[in-house]
């Protein structure tokens, strides 16, 4: 990671550690790089926050600066905006996004003329130019790029979704909680199209109230609506809509390691496992590496990030991997994770085998984990502490094979995560604790 681009590009509060001068910057900077010899051409998309348009106009009056042809998505799914550049051969791709942060966070997501996390040597390059005296050639005259509406990128999404999911969902009621995010542009319309009908709530973006108490983060409310009405299963999306959390017919979540467990135990059933193979990151519960290998799956782990998800499945053409969080990726469609179309998937997965979310998921036991996030000074300064190592190896120890602890630095904020899996809620507060006040305790 860099000084300011982490697993997920650069991302901060707006107007505060996410400068708006940086932005202008890196449309400069990707204007220049991909126009050497032509007019780049670059696809910029957003969500719904209120800050997310400055940073648009910014990224695309630096990227026209440099005589770029900017075109303009408007509000999407980040997933959308890989695919399209990939569909319309852009040289690059940026999306203006803090996924599920709070709406005072912004975030600017750069993609490569594949679809994929912009190249680091791109990232480090557009740091030095961040802290560089140097100015980059201005274009002139005719040589100054356009800034163009694309208004109908978001429809071939949509149609390349129905396509390559043909699925016939009349009859099916589902609930979605849209977050009020960048799916209020594409979910509703695409599933209505298949046939669904639906129970919509938190689909009135205002600029403030995206992730609010809703959405893949907090997706209580869309629970309980479950449990009240009739509806055969529910979708919550993030922010960006790159992440899926579903809810079954009685109400109960499931998230990305049920997501894999039921996808990869059908995969598998179909000979669509690559090596029989899933990629997990580490945060993957206890019990769904388990049931893998119960089930004769071979668990592929990496760190946390999409990314490194991602990279695991490129070198090794492994088909399907995501995290927890419900970021999951299908590698023979996309270069990133996709809410909608992970909810797509679900849904095949149900019509062809003729039953519930429920149902499909009940095989897979969860052990109880805790994960709690504590702000501290230096994150890699902890880590590197060795009394704290000394506690949660002690705490290692004792869940033996029963559980285990996770302790690592959030890729984009100061912050250590402890996680602890054990047989019992109890004594996953009591370990995770254990190295929390210790931690705090040292005042690091």
């Amino acid at each position: 990671m860099g000084k300011y681009f982490g697993t997920d590009g650069y991302r901060g509060k707006a107007n505060d550690t996410l400068r708006l001068d940086y932005a202008l910057k890196i449309g400069r900077y990707l204007g220049y790089y991909y126009g050497k010899n032509r007019h780049a051409r670059i696809l910029i998309g957003k969500d719904t926050r209120q800050s997310s348009s400055m940073y648009e106009m910014a990224l695309a009056a630096g990227a026209s600066a440099s005589g770029a042809t900017v075109y303009l998505l408007g509000v999407c799914p980040t997933p959308s905006v890989s695919y399209l550049i990939r569909k319309e051969s852009f040289d690059c791709g940026i999306m203006v996004s803090a996924s599920h942060n709070p709406y005072y966070d912004n975030g600017i997501k750069l993609f490569n003329g594949e679809g994929k996390k912009m190249d680091p040597e791109v990232e480090e390059a557009i740091e030095l130019y961040f802290e560089s005296d140097e100015e980059l050639p201005y274009a002139t005259e005719d040589k100054i790029g356009k800034v163009l509406n694309f208004e109908d990128g978001l429809q071939l999404y949509i149609s390349w979704l129905r396509e390559m999911n043909p699925l016939d969902l009349s009859g099916m009621k589902i609930a979605l909680d849209l977050a009020n995010g960048s799916a209020t542009t594409t979910a509703q319309e695409c599933l209505n199209e298949m046939g669904a009908t639906l129970e919509v709530i938190h689909s009135e973006p205002n600029g403030i109230n995206i992730n609010d108490h809703c959405g893949s983060t907090h997706p209580e409310e869309l629970q309980q609506l479950m449990k009240e009405g009739n509806y055969d299963v529910g979708f919550a999306f993030d922010g960006d809509a790159d992440r899926l959390i579903a809810v079954d017919e009685e109400g109960n979540l499931v998230n990305g390691d049920y997501i894999l467990h039921i996808c990869g135990k059908h995969m598998l059933a179909k000979g669509k496992l690559k090596d029989n193979a899933v990629v997990t990151t580490v945060m993957a519960n206890l019990g769904l590496y388990k049931s893998f290998e119960k089930n004769g799956i071979y668990s592929v782990q990496t760190a946390v990030g999409d990314k490194y998800v991602f990279e695991s499945m490129e070198a090794n053409d492994y088909k399907i991997g995501g995290e927890q969080s419900g970021h999951i990726i299908f590698k023979d469609y996309e270069n990133t994770g996709d809410g909608l179309f992970t909810a797509l998937q679900l849904l095949a997965v149900m019509i062809d085998e003729k039953a519930s979310l429920k149902k499909l998921g009940e095989d897979l036991f969860i052990y109880p984990q805790l994960l709690v996030n504590l702000r501290v000074k230096d994150k890699e300064a902890v880590l590197k502490d060795p009394e704290v190592n000394q506690v949660i190896d002690e705490v290692a120890n004792e869940l033996g094979n029963e559980g285990r602890i996770l302790v690592r630095p959030s890729g984009t904020e100061p912050l250590l995560r402890v996680m602890v899996e054990a047989k019992s809620d109890e004594l996953c507060h009591d370990y995770v604790y254990r190295v929390i006040d210790f931690v705090k305790e040292k005042g690091l």
